[in-house]
C-alpha cells in the first residue's frame, strides 16, 4: 500500500482539502474508473472552452498544481489529474515505469472525459507520464508542455544522493525538520509552508518509490509527432536544464519551443510559473 496508515492517510487529506478551498475557485470533483484504478480529476473552467490536462509531479496532489496556474481556466477547461499511488485521492497503485502504463492510464481518462484535441501540461513526473501518453497514442492530444520533466536526461547520481537521498532518510528516521528543509531547498528555487507540511507528510507517512527514473529513447522520441514546449532549470540537480535542453533537440522532430531558466532549481519560482502559464494561454 501507498499510505503506511489510516491515520497518516487523514492528515494528507485534510491538507488537500485546505489547498483546494484556500483557492476560493468553482470545480467540480469526480474519480474516474480506469482499468488501471480510480482516479481523482478536479474540473475548473468552462466545458466549452478547450481542454488542458495537468499533471503534478512525485509528491505532489491537483490542489498544489492548480495553484501554481490560477488563470489558466480563463482560456481553457482545466483538469487537475491526482496521479496513482500519489499523497492525493486516486488509488494507491503503482504503475510500471518501464512500459507504457502510465500513458494508457492518462489516454484512458482523456477517453472517459470524452476530450479531444487536449493540451497536456506535466510538471517532473508529470512530464514523465505526457511524454509516455504521446508514445502510447497522440490521436488525442493536441500540444504538450513539459515543466522539469523527468524521462529526457538524469543528473548526476551522487550529487542527488547526497543533497536530497540522504537528509531524506534522516528526515524519514527522526523526524527532524532540518532534513525536510535541506531536500526541499535542493528541489525548490521557493518553497512556502504548505509545500513544507505537505512533504513532510508525505515522507512521513507514504510508501515512496526510489526505483531509478528511465530515460526515452531517441527512436521512441522521433516517433512523437506532437508538438512539444520544455522549460528547463539550470540549476535542476535532478534533471540539469542544459543538459536536458541539448538532448531534446536532438531527439524529438517536433520541439516547438524551449525555455531555461538560469537561476531556478528543479521546481521553478511563482514567477516563473506566471511566466509558463503565459506561454500556455498564448498558445490557443
Amino acid at each position: 500500500m501507498f499510505f503506511k496508515s489510516k491515520v497518516g492517510k487523514e492528515k494528507i487529506i485534510t491538507l488537500y482539502n485546505q489547498k483546494l478551498k484556500e483557492q476560493e475557485i468553482e470545480y467540480s470533483e469526480k474519480l474516474v474508473e480506469t482499468k488501471f484504478g480510480k482516479t481523482n480529476v478536479i474540473r475548473v473552467g468552462n466545458t466549452n472552452l478547450p481542454p488542458l490536462l495537468l499533471i503534478h509531479g512525485t509528491g505532489g496532489c491537483a490542489p498544489q498544481i492548480l495553484d501554481s496556474f490560477p488563470n489558466l481556466a480563463s482560456k481553457y477547461c482545466v483538469y487537475a489529474i491526482d496521479v496513482l499511488a500519489q499523497p492525493n485521492k486516486s488509488a494507491e497503485i503503482r504503475l510500471d515505469m518501464k512500459s507504457l502504463e502510465y500513458g494508457k492510464w492518462l489516454i484512458e481518462i482523456i477517453i472517459k472525459l470524452r476530450l479531444k484535441d487536449v493540451t497536456l501540461v506535466g510538471f517532473s513526473f508529470g512530464g514523465f507520464i505526457s511524454l509516455k501518453a504521446l508514445e502510447f497514442n497522440e490521436i488525442p492530444i493536441k500540444q504538450v508542455f513539459l515543466i522539469s520533466p523527468v524521462y529526457i536526461v538524469n543528473g548526476n547520481p551522487f550529487v542527488g544522493v547526497f543533497k536530497m537521498f540522504l537528509p531524506l532518510k534522516k528526515f524519514i528516521k527522526t523526524n527532524n525538520q532540518k532534513h525536510i528543509k535541506k531536500v526541499l531547498g535542493a528541489l525548490f528555487s521557493e518553497y512556502d509552508d504548505f509545500a513544507l507540511e505537505y512533504m513532510s507528510l508525505t515522507f512521513q507517512h507514504c510508501n515512496m518509490d526510489f526505483s531509478p527514473l528511465p530515460i526515452i529513447s531517441r527512436d521512441r522520441a522521433k516517433s512523437i509527432k506532437t508538438p512539444i514546449t520544455i522549460f528547463a532549470c539550470e540549476k535542476d540537480i535532478m534533471f540539469p536544464g542544459k543538459k536536458m535542453i541539448k538532448r531534446a533537440k536532438r531527439v524529438f522532430p517536433t520541439l516547438k519551443e524551449v525555455f531555461l531558466f538560469k537561476a531556478s532549481k528543479h521546481v521553478p519560482t511563482n514567477k516563473e510559473f506566471n511566466k509558463i502559464e503565459e506561454v500556455i494561454i498564448n498558445s490557443i
